[in-house]
């Protein structure tokens, strides 16, 4: 008695496929057609001039069904492997990379800024070490704070970015306009002295967001997070003596080199050290105030989590009511993973506007809310290299769009990349849902180890163990 090997649920459905693509290609021509098809040019008249581009809405409805059929063959081969036999391999590759890679990725980190230096030289190094390198690190940190609500402790924020405003708006404020009224010799230290205060300023209001959302979870915290955020946003438009509004705060102190000041005058740091002046020199310090900031930040983290605390929130993501029957008491375990959450994010708020020397309401937008859940969503919640990872992607992908001169030569010398990067973004997110819903880092390693340390896997992850 024989049995077919083919049967009906192991042949790949082609024709249900190619429906499926052409139908996908279908919806993306249609939503190409208002944003892609048609693109308003000026003239030599000054005058609006409307271009068709019907060949590029074709291209990407072309990729569109590529892309669905290409995903419709990959989750059939997906859904017909043995489960032992069809690990997450990308999961346990960067997993299992993740420890031999930290020293040379560390190496790599410092030594990032003179490479830079030594390849494109002062003048053309200071956008690759600004928009790349501390632009990632302030997202790098912005993550890990988020991490330990969302990622740790469960608790979805999507307001996160109200204590990155609290932390920039505390900075801009106290060296604006306390510290020149009354200690007007500390302002080349205004930078350190506002740090923790921009810190301890966030963490009372992670405190303050804390309380209202005690007995909420799901979707109605996320709303009421989001609100909240809303709420400064709006507060600092509106409070006009205060924030001065959408005019913003300009001539915000400069970080100095511990009280030495960045300019020309013969107190300044080329002066002191003997050196030629350049910008170069602030840059290259504010790389490594917010490489410190960052890990600072992931230290913080690792020992808190091995610490009862950390354990605590770990309880609270899996399960609430298991975490009160065991005696926990879930009103500081929230509260403290706030506060702690909102601290580094009023940390690196004060280092934004530093960096910045000006900030503006518009500045705080829930765009930043969305792109740091993003991060700690698409990395992977709970993993410290995950953030890292996703910071890199998303961060620098959209940064290096704009150095994408060459696709002109192919598109036309109007095609400007960077106006397609959320549409780029977006793409990605819905790919990462599609391909790897626990993010790429699925695996976590045990916050602590009895006998025999183990990877927790990511089939585990995604049933809410550990």
């Amino acid at each position: 008695m024989s049995t077919d090997m083919s049967s009906p649920s192991s042949t790949f459905p082609m024709v249900k496929s190619l429906k499926q693509a052409g139908f996908v290609g279908m919806v993306m021509f249609g939503l190409c057609v208002p944003i892609v098809a048609f693109r308003a040019e000026q003239n030599m008249n000054n005058e609006l001039v409307l271009q068709s581009r019907w060949w590029l809405t074709l291209v990407f409805s072309v990729l569109a069904m590529i892309g669905s059929f290409l995903l419709s063959l990959y989750t059939h081969q997906k859904s017909h492997t043995a489960h032992s036999s069809a690990p997450s391999s990308v999961t346990k590759a960067l997993s299992a990379l993740a420890p031999r890679l930290t020293p040379l990725g560390f190496a790599c980190v410092i030594a990032y800024p003179m490479v830079m230096l030594a390849i494109n030289g002062p003048g053309g190094s200071i956008k690759w070490i600004d928009n790349f390198g501390i632009q990632i690190l302030i997202y790098v940190m912005l993550g890990w704070g988020l991490n330990i609500v969302v990622g740790l402790a469960g608790l979805l924020d999507l307001g996160y970015v109200a204590f990155y405003a609290v932390g920039a708006y505390a900075y801009a404020l106290i060296a604006t306009k306390v510290i020149p009224d009354t200690f007007p010799e500390l302002g080349f230290w205004s930078f350190w002295i506002c740090l923790p205060i921009s810190g301890l300023l966030a963490a009372l209001w992670g405190i303050i967001l804390g309380f209202p959302v005690l007995r909420l979870r799901g979707d109605y915290l996320a709303i009421v997070t989001l609100a909240f955020g809303e709420i400064i946003r709006l507060v600092l438009i509106n409070w006009v003596d205060f924030s001065n509004g959408y005019a913003g705060l300009s001539s915000i102190p400069r970080p100095s080199f511990f009280g030495i000041p960045f300019n020309a005058s013969e107190e300044g740091f080329a002066a002191v050290f003997d050196l030629e002046f350049s910008p170069i020199y602030r840059t290259i310090f504010l790389y490594y105030v917010i490489l410190a900031l960052s890990l600072l930040t992931a230290f913080v983290t690792i020992r808190l989590r091995r610490l009862p605390i950390g354990r605590a929130w770990e309880a609270l993501r899996e399960d609430e009511i298991a975490c009160r029957s065991l005696g926990i008491n879930t009103t500081i375990t929230k509260l403290t993973a706030f506060a702690i959450g909102a601290g580094f994010g009023g940390f690196a708020g004060c280092f934004f506007a530093a960096r910045q020397g000006f900030i503006s309401p518009e500045s705080f937008v829930f765009l930043e809310s969305a792109q740091i859940l993003a991060i700690v969503v698409l990395g992977g919640m709970g993993s410290l290299f995950g953030v890292v990872v996703a910071s890199i992607a998303l961060v620098g992908g959209i940064e290096i769009l704009r150095e994408l001169d060459f696709l002109k030569q192919v598109f036309g010398e109007a095609f400007d990349p960077s106006q397609y990067r959320m549409l780029i973004f977006g793409f990605a997110m819905v790919l990462m849902m599609l391909w790897k819903p626990r993010g790429l880092i699925a695996h976590r390693e045990p916050s602590i180890v009895y006998k025999e340390k183990k990877s927790i896997g990511s089939d585990m992850v995604q049933e809410g163990h550990g």
